[in-house]
């Protein structure tokens, strides 16, 4: 198997692995359930899918700049985004700490969008695969400040 092959392999299970794996231990229960929620909240079923699919593109961005510009900023930017997504669920479902979850989630958005700028300098179909990511993660952002409000 030739070496792009492999770490593409390689980031697909960090990045979907990863994410599957903090989804496992971090599902959302009664506590979740009990919070009053904004209307525009969507179902909990439409979660999975979305992140299972963003997963997927944040790994093939970072897959293009590992082959590429290993020792970028964008590629550290690219690991610290991945670290602090794989951090907020712990932290909102785990701890129930909204709050600090709401920091985490905006700093990602901010980072997302950072990614975004540097990358597209140096490879653009790595920069669009995050445009979904940053809208997604504006509306996670905009639904964690209303819980929070809200509760």
């Amino acid at each position: 198997m030739p070496r792009n092959y492999l770490s593409l392999a390689a980031i697909l299970i960090l990045s979907v692995g990863g994410g599957l794996t903090i989804g496992v231990f971090n599902i959302p229960g009664e506590w979740y359930e009990s919070l009053v929620k904004p209307s525009f909240n969507p179902p909990n079923w439409i979660f999975g899918p979305v992140w299972t699919i963003l997963y997927v593109m944040i790994a093939i961005s970072g897959w293009r700049l590992w082959e590429n510009y290993s020792n970028s900023a964008a590629m550290k930017l690219w690991f610290i985004a991945l670290g602090l997504n794989f951090l907020w669920s712990p932290m909102f479902f785990g701890m129930q700490n909204l709050a600090l979850a709401l920091g985490i989630i905006l700093t990602l958005l901010i980072l997302i969008c950072a990614f975004i700028a540097k990358t597209f300098k140096i490879d653009r179909i790595a920069a669009w695969l995050f445009v979904p990511y940053a809208a997604w993660v504006t509306f996670a952002s905009l639904l964690n400040t209303s819980i929070y409000m809200l509760n």
